[in-house]
C-alpha cells in the first residue's frame, strides 16, 4: 500500500524528510545540522558511533565540528567544560563507565551554568562489566544539576537534540543538557524518522546563541574569573539559583515543545501518558521499553480492563505535579526501574513517585516497584503483561504483597555454581629451566639464554582455545610467545579491551592464570595493590603452606589504547617502583569499540573516527611512542618486541621477568596484527608486522637501565624497506599512497626517519 507522506507530517510548518536510521545516526544528524563549535569524545560503546558518523560527515564536508578525541572520558569532559567557557556550542556522547569517569566534571559545568548538550546512551554500570542497556548510568545522573531529556526511539533523539540546545541556552535556565536513550535498544536500531529538511530551519528553530550574560573567556575586553574558590554563604545562594534554573527548565521545556510541535506535528508533554483518562491500573516505564507497554494496554483494554501507561520525557526536573495528577484516580501502579538504588527499597523513580503521590496528599494508589531489564535483558509484552497482573493483584487484595522485588532474575543455587573444568597448570612444566637468566656483576645488565621456540612448546599455554577473537587476531599469538619467555606462576591483569573481552564470557574463562579485570584507565594501579599486598602477606608469614613454590610474577596486559586512558596510572605506578610488567599489544586502535582512532593511530591511517573524505584524509596527527614516554620514567627495561622475531622477544620476555621479580616496573610494547580494522587478510598478520619492523616503522629495541640498545636493525642486514611497501599491505592505508596524498605519506615517512636516527644515535651513545 502506498503511504501518504503527506498525511503523515500533518501539521507540519516546516519542511521535513524521511530518513532511516538509528538513534545514533539522528543524535550525530541533529548535531551536525546544528553545526556545533566543538565536540570533545572519547570512544566507548555503545555511544561510539555517534562521533564516528559524525566524523564521516565531516570528511565529506557536511559540517565545521572540531572533534577533539580525548585520552579519556574525564579529559573529554575538561575538553567540553572549556570550550563552554570560551563562548562556543559544545557536544559529547558517552555512555556508562565513561560517563562514571567524567562525573567529577559534570556538576562543575551545572554549578558554573555553561550550557551544552551531552548524549548519554544509557549502558550498565560495571562491574561486572555489561556492555548492553539499562539505566544504572542514567540515575547518577540525577544530582548533577543537569536536565535530564528521555528518549524513546530514533524519532525522539533528534526531537530532542534539538530542543535541547534551545533549552540549554535560554536565559532562565543556562544549564548544560543532557539527552538520553538507550543503548543497543535505540541506539543502533534503525526507524523511520521525519527531519528537517534544511539546516536553516533548525538554524530558526535553535535561535543564534545568546551573547547577554554568558561568560566568554575569549572576550578580552572583559576578563572573568570562571571556577572561583566559594564560602558560606555565596555558596548555598550558587546553589539556590541553579535549583531555580532547574525548574525553570520544566516550565521553558514546555514553551519549546510547544513551538516544535508548531512546527513539526510532533509534540513532547513532560510526561507522555497513554489511555490513562479513566484508568485504574497502570504501568510507568522509561524509553524503549514504554513503546512496548503500549500494546500490553491496548490487549487489556480489548478484554474490558482499564489499563494506561505513563512515561516521562522529562525526569530532571522531576515532573512531580503531571504524575500526581495523572495518579490520582489509578488504583495500583507497577513502577519499572532500569536500575537499582541498591538499599534503597526501589530504583530512583518509583521512589520518586511515591513522593510525588506523597507531596500531593494521595494515598490510595498502591505503587509495586519492581527492577527489570539489567544488563540488556530485553522486555517484552508477557513482561508488561504481568508488571500489570501486580497492579491488578494489589486492587483484589486491597494491599501490595511484595513491594519491592526484582523480576526477570534467577535465584542462585549451589548446584549451579560454575565447576572448574581445568586443573591448575602444573608448575614443573611452567618452569622448565631452558631459560637462564644471569646478571653481570660490573655493568649490572643481563645476559640471557633462550632455546629454540620449539623447545618450549611443551610449556603449557597461559590461555586455553576457546576464545572468541576474529580470525587472524595477532594478540594472543603474540601474548603467547612472550609467555614461552616467562618461567613460573603469573597474575596476570588485562585491561578492557579485545584481550579481556573475547576470552571472559562468564561463566566461561580462557585464562588458565588468575585473571584479574578492573576499570580501562586503572588497571596499573590495581596491580600495583596486589603486587604489595602479595610481599607484605608473605612478608608476614600468611603464604606458607599455600603450595607457592615461587613469587608470582605480575603482569598487567593492555591494549586497545589502552595505554592513552590508563597512562596516568602507568606512569604513576612506573614512578613508585612496583615489581610488575606492563605488556601493550599494540594493533594502533580501540579495535574492541569499532575501530576508534588511538593515540598510537600513525599519521595518515584510517579509522572509524579519522575517516577517508574529500575534507580529511585520516588520522591528522602522528602516533605516540609509549615506549619512550614510559623510558623517560627511568624503569629498569623498557622493550619492544614482534612475533615475526620470536627470539628477540624471548630473550626480552626472559630479562622483563628478571627485572620485575628483582628491581621494579617494567614497560613492553608488542605490535599485533589486527586484520579486521587493518583491513588485511587473515593469513598475512606476521608478515605485515614483519614490514613494519624492516621499515623502521616499529624498531626492536631495548632500554635497559637507562642504556638504549638496538635489537635487530634491518639496516645492517640490508633489509630495510621503504614505509610504503608496508603501506600497501594493509586497506587502512592505500589511500596514502596515492598521489593526491603524497603530502602526508612524506611527513609519515619524515617521522619515521626522524624516530629512527634519534634511536640509532642513543644506540651509539649510551649516555643519550
Amino acid at each position: 500500500m502506498a503511504i501518504d507522506y503527506e498525511k503523515e507530517l500533518g501539521s507540519a510548518k516546516v519542511e521535513q524528510k524521511f530518513l532511516y536510521e538509528s538513534g545514533n545516526e539522528m543524535a550525530a544528524y541533529a548535531a551536525h545540522q546544528i553545526n556545533y563549535h566543538v565536540m570533545g569524545y572519547f570512544p566507548i560503546s555503545p555511544s561510539t558511533e555517534v562521533a564516528q558518523f559524525l566524523d564521516t560527515m565531516k570528511a565529506s564536508g557536511q559540517h565545521d565540528i572540531m572533534l577533539v578525541p580525548s585520552d579519556g572520558e574525564h579529559s573529554s569532559a575538561g575538553i567540553c567544560y572549556g570550550a563552554s567557557t570560551a563562548g562556543g556550542r559544545v557536544f559529547n556522547a558517552t555512555s556508562a563507565q565513561g560517563y562514571m569517569f567524567m562525573l567529577e566534571q559534570l556538576p562543575v559545568q551545572a554549578g558554573t551554568r555553561m550550557p551544552m548538550v551531552m548524549n548519554l546512551v544509557c549502558r550498565s554500570i560495571s562491574g561486572p562489566l555489561n556492555i548492553h542497556g539499562d539505566h544504572s548510568d542514567l540515575y547518577f545522573a540525577l544530582n548533577t544539576g543537569w536536565p535530564i531529556l528521555m528518549c524513546r526511539d530514533p524519532q525522539s533523539v533528534y526531537d530532542m537534540n534539538l530542543m535541547a540546545l534551545k533549552l540549554a541556552e535560554h536565559a532562565k535556565v543556562r544549564l548544560p543538557v543532557m539527552v538520553a536513550s538507550d543503548g543497543y535498544f535505540t541506539s543502533h536500531q534503525k526507524r523511520r524518522v521525519q527531519a528537517f529538511a534544511h539546516r536553516e530551519d533548525v538554524h530558526k528553530f535553535v535561535g543564534e546563541q545568546p551573547p547577554a550574560g554568558f561568560t566568554d573567556t575569549l572576550d578580552r575586553n572583559n576578563p572573568v574569573t570562571v571556577g572561583p574558590y566559594m564560602n558560606e554563604p555565596d555558596y548555598i545562594n550558587n546553589r539556590y539559583q541553579q535549583s531555580v534554573a532547574m525548574y525553570n527548565a520544566g516550565e521553558v521545556f514546555e514553551e519549546i515543545a510547544q513551538e516544535f510541535a508548531e512546527l513539526t506535528g510532533r509534540h513532547y508533554e513532560m510526561i507522555e501518558q497513554y489511555r490513562m483518562e479513566d484508568a485504574d491500573v497502570a504501568v510507568f516505564l522509561m524509553n524503549s521499553a514504554s513503546e512496548i507497554i503500549k500494546d500490553v494496554v491496548d490487549q487489556l483494554r480489548e478484554q474490558g480492563i482499564k489499563a494506561g501507561a505513563i512515561s516521562p520525557n522529562m525526569i530532571r526536573p522531576f515532573p512531580q505535579k503531571q504524575i500526581a495528577e495523572a495518579l490520582k484516580h489509578v488504583k495500583a501502579i507497577t513502577v519499572g526501574d532500569r536500575a537499582d538504588s541498591v538499599g534503597g527499597h526501589g530504583g530512583n523513580m518509583v521512589n520518586e513517585i511515591k513522593a510525588a503521590l506523597f507531596t500531593y496528599g494521595n494515598t490510595t494508589t498502591k505503587v509495586i516497584s519492581r527492577i527489570y531489564g539489567l544488563g540488556g535483558k530485553d522486555f517484552y509484552a508477557e513482561d508488561g503483561h504481568h508488571f500489570f497482573q501486580l497492579a491488578m493483584d494489589a486492587v483484589v487484595a486491597d494491599r501490595v504483597e511484595i513491594p519491592f522485588d526484582y523480576y526477570g532474575h534467577n535465584p542462585g543455587a549451589p548446584e549451579n555454581a560454575p565447576k572448574r573444568l581445568l586443573k591448575p597448570m602444573d608448575f614443573d612444566k611452567l618452569k622448565t629451566g631452558l631459560i637462564t637468566v644471569t646478571q653481570n656483576e660490573e655493568t649490572g645488565k643481563l645476559s640471557v639464554r633462550v632455546p629454540p621456540v620449539r623447545s618450549l612448546m611443551k610449556k603449557p599455554r597461559r590461555l586455553s582455545p576457546g576464545h572468541g577473537a576474529c580470525p587472524g587476531c595477532g594478540i594472543f599469538s603474540g601474548l603467547e610467545l612472550f609467555f614461552k619467555g616467562i618461567e613460573g606462576d603469573i597474575v596476570a591483569l588485562y585491561h578492557t579491551g579485545c584481550a579481556m573481552v573475547t576470552t571472559t564470557g562468564y561463566p566461561y574463562s580462557s585464562h588458565k592464570s588468575t585473571f584479574i579485570h578492573n576499570l580501562f584507565q586503572n588497571g596499573a594501579a590495581t596491580l600495583s595493590g596486589v603486587v604489595e599486598m602479595f610481599w607484605e602477606r608473605k612478608r608476614r608469614g600468611e603464604l606458607d603452606g599455600l603450595g607457592l613454590k615461587e613469587d608470582f610474577t605480575f603482569v598487567m596486559v593492555t591494549g586497545d589504547g589502552g595505554m592513552d586512558i590508563g597512562m596516568g596510572p602507568a606512569i604513576g605506578a612506573a614512578l613508585r617502583g612496583h615489581k610488575m610488567i606492563i605488556v601493550e599489544y599494540d594493533n594502533e586502535g580501540y579495535m574492541n569499540t569499532g575501530a576508534q582512532q588511538s593515540y598510537s593511530t600513525p599519521l595518515g591511517h584510517r579509522t572509524s573516527t579519522s575517516s577517508i573524505g574529500k575534507t580529511q584524509q585520516g588520522k591528522v596527527t602522528q602516533h605516540k611512542d609509549t615506549a619512550q614516554i614510559m623510558a623517560a620514567t627511568n624503569i629498569p627495561y623498557v622493550f619492544t618486541g614482534c612475533e615475526a622475531y620470536p627470539q628477540d622477544m624471548l630473550k626480552k620476555a626472559a630479562k622483563a621477568q628478571w627485572y620485575a621479580q628483582n628491581e621494579g616496573l617494567v614497560y613492553g610494547k608488542i605490535l599485533i596484527a589486527c586484520p579486521l580494522n587493518w583491513m588485511s587478510d587473515d593469513k598475512d598478520g606476521t608478515d605485515i608486522v614483519s614490514l613494519a619492523v624492516e621499515s623502521c616503522f616499529f624498531p626492536l629495541y631495548e632500554v635497559e637501565q637507562g642504556i638504549t640498545s638496538i635489537t635487530y636493525n634491518p639496516e645492517d642486514k640490508d633489509k630495510r624497506i621503504e614505509v610504503s611497501a608496508w603501506l600497501k599491505t594493509m586497506g587502512k592505508t592505500r589511500h596514502l599512497l596515492k598521489p593526491e596524498n603524497e603530502p602526508a605519506l612524506r611527513s609519515f615517512e619524515g617521522e619515521v626517519q626522524r624516530r629512527w636516527s634519534r634511536l640509532k644515535a642513543k644506540h651509539e651513545h649510551p649516555d643519550l
